[in-house]
């Protein structure tokens, strides 16, 4: 199933911010490429899983920031540096983005896009 299919077939409460964040990355990035990992939309960047949506469980809106399905050799001297402190670390290679039922979505989305644009390079 590819991301449009799956995005049209998706019932989930929050699904339209889903929908506006995931169109933002798309324009913003068109190296990216798409695929469905976890039951939600997945970002691809040279060949490897970089950023994956996690809408699971309820109205949880999550993006994923992490560096393939492996764990790395450098992980444990790898940085990213995120001047906008939206990203929770859940280990030095991965962290997550919660976007809030009740985020000003005018004012998150550009700061997500930045944060992705620079992850995904990393």
């Amino acid at each position: 199933m590819d991301v449009s299919d799956y995005l049209s077939a998706l019932r989930h409460s929050r699904r339209s911010d889903v929908v506006r964040i995931r169109d933002a990355i798309v324009a913003a990035e068109p190296e990216l490429t798409e695929t469905v990992k976890w039951n939600a939309p997945n970002f691809v960047f040279a060949g490897e899983d970089r950023v994956t949506f996690r809408l699971q469980p309820g109205d949880r809106v999550e993006l994923v920031l992490h560096r393939g399905v492996r764990v790395r050799a450098d992980t444990g001297s790898f940085v990213f540096d995120d001047p906008s402190g939206l990203v929770s670390w859940a280990a030095p290679d991965r962290g997550v983005i919660a976007i809030p039922p009740d985020a000003d979505l005018d004012a998150l989305v550009p700061q997500i896009v930045t944060v992705v644009s620079a992850w995904i390079r990393t």
